[in-house]
């Protein structure tokens, strides 16, 4: 009867310092933390979204979810790793599409208004 006793306190202890001292990290917390060649393949798979349903805004919002960089830098960063990894040329193309139309969104730098 102890045994039971002291094996059902250990797993409520267990159970109460994982959930409540020691949480799992929330998910966009892990999404920043990922290495260069999943957060690429991510990009891509972005990029393969957008070229599908031609839909910006949702790409950037998934971007945003990834870093806190900018969309450019962040498509930039994987289409340097792309290149340097051996991405095909139909995915680069795709992720180059994704940074022309979301280059067409940053305001022009250096301009100047009357």
């Amino acid at each position: 009867m102890r045994f039971l006793l002291a094996m059902a306190l250990g797993a409520a202890a267990g159970i109460g310092f994982g959930w409540l001292r020691a949480p799992t990290p929330a998910a966009e917390q892990r999404a920043t933390e990922l290495r260069i060649d999943y957060r690429s393949d991510v990009v891509l798979m972005i990029a393969e979204a957008y070229a599908a349903d031609q839909n910006l805004a949702a790409a950037v919002a998934r971007l945003s979810f990834l870093s806190a960089a900018q969309p450019a830098e962040i498509i930039q960063q994987a289409i340097n790793f792309g290149e340097r990894y051996g991405y095909s040329d139909a995915d680069l193309q795709k992720l180059r599409a994704l940074l022309s139309a979301v280059e067409t969104l940053l305001p022009l730098v250096g301009t100047s208004v009357p």
